[in-house]
């Protein structure tokens, strides 16, 4: 993976995992998602 891609999916990762961290706990929620998983739900989105 070069380079320019690996910073991509930092980017992407982190954007991510920020937006998540930014909703309530309820919004979370309605969207089937533990704030627990929030890095794995960020890491399964760069990977498709």
């Amino acid at each position: 993976m070069n380079v320019a891609r690996s910073f991509n999916n930092w980017r992407k990762f982190r954007q991510t995992v920020n937006e998540l961290d930014r909703m309530s706990t309820r919004e979370l929620r309605d969207l089937g998602i533990d704030r627990a998983d929030i890095r794995s739900v960020a890491r399964s989105s760069i990977a498709g």
